[in-house]
């Protein structure tokens, strides 16, 4: 596995809006909270296969277009929003980096499929005995 590397500060885009939730008269006069979107489509500091991996997964916060977009307000100051969503980014971005094991096809034993045969036939007779039981 390959070491992340730096995304450039050019290809994120940053917005600072108010946060949500209770923090009194600040939180309607100061934009704290940072919306910081990525271009994962468009971005030429990927590699091709960690970019398919990222724009396959299922996350909520990837748009249409391969837009990925983190809302940061946990923090009461700017700064630590764009910190934190930072690091967001970077965990997200090293999740593809992470190759997914090759899954090997197996198939089941011998004794597995006698087993599996043995006690189908032990609850078909379990039953068989019941419906005769029930209309005698």
């Amino acid at each position: 596995m390959t070491s992340p590397p730096a995304i450039p500060e050019e290809e994120l885009v940053e917005r600072f809006v108010r946060a949500s939730g209770p923090g009194g008269q600040n939180v309607n006069k100061v934009a704290t909270a940072v919306e910081l979107r990525f271009d994962i489509a468009g971005s030429p500091s990927l590699p091709e296969p960690v970019r398919a991996r990222l724009l396959a997964r299922r996350d909520r916060r990837l748009t249409d277009a391969g837009v990925l977009v983190i809302n940061a307000q946990r923090f009461r100051t700017q700064e630590r929003n764009r910190e934190d969503a930072r690091e967001r980014l970077a965990a997200f971005i090293a999740t593809g980096y992470a190759v997914p094991k090759a899954r090997i096809a197996t198939r089941p034993s011998r004794g597995a499929k006698e087993r599996r045969l043995g006690e189908k036939r032990e609850r078909s007779t379990i039953k068989r005995g019941r419906a005769l039981r029930d209309w005698d």
